[in-house]
């Protein structure tokens, strides 16, 4: 699978794509698949149940399950990162959600490039919604064109989303969106830098998302230490889980590679992490 040219044109005008029906067959056993990682993990990174005051989160998550792991293989994801990355794009990681309530606008990148630089590097996510979502249950909105760093309408919609209420006078769910309503097996695939929320949804709001970039050229190697750094505040041992690294075949470890070439440092970021949460306890 490959994007078109006129798909190419409306992911880089809007900054997002959607694909209805594209995993329709396969909904079910990923559906088995993630309800499986959360029964063995008992909740979140930290083991708690999900009990639906606030969000879930498991990270990363596809690793966990040689089903969801193999979706890096499957035609119509790995041709849609190929076709907007390129053939040898890096795979960074995934979270699996219980989301609760709103998600108050906001993107996914550094927008002010403290770990990035500038402008910040393009990432793009897919998402799998695994309930039905309309506009007022929790269904993704995005805002078209917000993603295009340095233009003065996304430059600032950064400054002032955050304060609707006070800059625009509308409450962040008024706020001029497109919202994305999806059932299971839709994907939603949109560039990190697009601003995104989500309002009235309920408090078990079943989502995954698969991230990527593309390779990382030798002068950005400290960027890419830097997303792996990032995942110290999970523990993780790895950047990637068993289940991913197991079943991986050739081509899927084309996408993993240049990461496990650079996570040496993990475990120490981890380290420091938890000497960090420590540090309130201490009398």
């Amino acid at each position: 699978m490959r994007l078109t040219e006129q798909q190419h044109a409306f992911v880089d005008t809007f900054g997002y794509l959607g694909f209805p029906g594209l995993l329709k067959d396969r909904i079910d056993e990923i559906i088995d698949a993630f309800e499986s990682v959360w029964t063995e993990r008992g909740g979140g990174h930290d083991g708690r149940p999900h009990d639906g005051t606030a969000r879930s989160c498991i990270v990363p998550f596809i690793d966990q399950h040689p089903v969801l792991s193999s979706l890096i293989d499957d035609p119509r994801v790995n041709g849609i990162f190929s076709s907007l990355l390129g053939d040898d794009f890096v795979y960074l990681g995934s979270d699996g959600n219980f989301y609760v309530s709103d998600t108050n606008w906001h993107s996914d990148t550094d927008w002010s490039g403290k770990m990035r630089g500038k402008p910040p590097r393009i990432y793009f996510k897919m998402a799998f919604y695994l309930d039905p979502l309309t506009r007022d249950s929790g269904a993704l909105r995005v805002i078209p064109g917000s993603h295009r760093y340095g233009d003065a309408y996304a430059e600032a919609l950064e400054t002032r989303i955050r304060k609707s209420g006070e800059n625009w006078g509308v409450e962040g769910w008024e706020v001029p969106a497109v919202a994305l309503e999806t059932q299971p097996g839709d994907v939603v695939v949109f560039n990190q830098n697009t601003k995104h929320s989500a309002w009235g949804g309920s408090d078990r709001r079943r989502m995954f998302t698969i991230n990527c970039t593309a390779r990382f050229a030798e002068k950005d190697m400290q960027l890419l230490k830097n997303e792996i750094a990032a995942g110290a505040r999970f523990w993780l041992d790895s950047v990637y889980g068993e289940a991913m690294l197991e079943t991986a075949g050739p081509a899927r470890m084309k996408h993993l590679e240049q990461p496990l070439a650079h996570q040496d440092h993990l475990a120490e970021e981890v380290r420091k992490a938890k000497l960090r949460m420590a540090e309130p306890s201490r009398g």
